[in-house]
């Protein structure tokens, strides 16, 4: 299969290199050191204490070099899908399904929802609705990502645990073509079933993203710290039941209890979230989808959210400051 990952950061690094050492012919959409490293040295993967490099990839930080694709795979943040939306139309053939890979409530909740709010969209994560205009909905698959990953160097990969990719039509349905995506991870070496709620699956995964990215940007702790200190676990608990609310109400089932998912966190041990990755690396944080759009839910469902607020509030604080500074943070010792 023909495939083209736009972003290839940690996690759709780690997508590129499993997919083509799998036989898939790959290319992957990348900028600044990044792109020089995997064009002069291949994809490096490292993983269950293994190093593998792929040269098969092709990389290059333009759209408009590549052309049709079987499938396309999103694995950007979600507050960069916009800039990219527009650029799509030359890797898309009359048959070829985009993968949308983002952290968070997607740009296409309420698309084939089915429910009450049917075909409204989120404007926290598409504002003007730019990225609905250019991306038909017909051609998208979810997919809820779990694995850890890190990218340490440009072009080098560590993976750190989990290795699952749910995938599900944004209807339920159980479709060929979502079959045959699940079975072409599943060759990768990646657990991907097949789900009829993959909105269920959002959630479930959105209830850590929600709590302890952010709390993890302001704090620069780990998944392990913040579920240890009793006040921060309390914080992640009260964000959740927030959020749980929202979802009950748009008929959203969880699977697991929020004491078992926060456990879950906990064992992960001492990962760095993506957001705080962000905060060292002085990039931009994805705030609007893991955090402001549960708030945007939470005014259209009449659900008070005081907990995810604050958070929001001080997380968004953290960002101007910043963006002011030119990317750099530091905490000062004193004399």
């Amino acid at each position: 299969m023909k495939v083209c990952i736009v972003g290839a950061g940690a996690i759709g690094g780690y997508v590129a290199a499993k997919l083509s050492l799998a036989g898939s012919a790959l290319s992957v959409v990348v900028r600044g050191a990044n792109l020089a490293a995997v064009r002069a040295n291949g994809l490096t993967l490292r993983e269950a204490g293994e190093e593998r490099v792929v040269k098969s990839i092709v990389a290059t930080d333009k759209i408009s070099d590549l052309d049709v694709q079987d499938m396309v795979i999103l694995a950007m943040k979600a507050h960069q899908v916009t800039a990219v939306a527009e650029q799509l139309a030359p890797l898309l053939g009359p048959e070829t399904t985009i993968v949308t890979m983002q952290n968070g409530i997607p740009f296409w909740y309420f698309q084939k929802h089915g429910g009450e709010f049917d075909g409204r969209r989120v404007e926290s994560v598409d504002p003007g609705g730019i990225i609905t205009d250019h991306i038909p909905i017909e051609r998208i698959i979810g997919c809820v990502v779990y694995p850890a990953c890190e990218m340490v160097a440009p072009g080098v990969i560590q993976h750190i645990e989990g290795n699952r990719f749910p995938v599900g039509e944004l209807d339920g349905a159980e479709t060929p073509r979502v079959k045959a995506i699940a079975e072409l991870f599943k060759n990768a070496g990646l657990k991907s079933p097949v789900l009829t709620k993959i909105r269920d699956e959002i959630w479930l995964k959105l209830w850590g993203n929600l709590t302890f990215n952010p709390i993890s940007a302001l704090t620069q702790a780990t998944l392990v710290d913040i579920c240890q200190f009793p006040p921060s676990r309390a914080l992640a608990a009260s964000m959740m039941t927030e959020a749980q609310t929202i979802a009950n109400k748009l008929g959203v089932e969880f699977r697991v209890s929020l004491e078992k998912r926060i456990a879950g966190a906990e064992g992960v041990g001492k990962h760095k979230t993506s957001m705080l990755q962000d905060v060292e690396a002085g990039r931009a944080l994805e705030i609007d989808a893991l955090v402001g759009s549960v708030m945007e839910l939470g005014r259209l469902t009449q659900t008070p959210t005081p907990h995810i607020e604050a958070v929001y509030a001080c997380t968004s604080l953290l960002a101007k400051m910043l963006r002011e500074s030119g990317g750099r943070l530091a905490i000062s010792k004193a004399n």
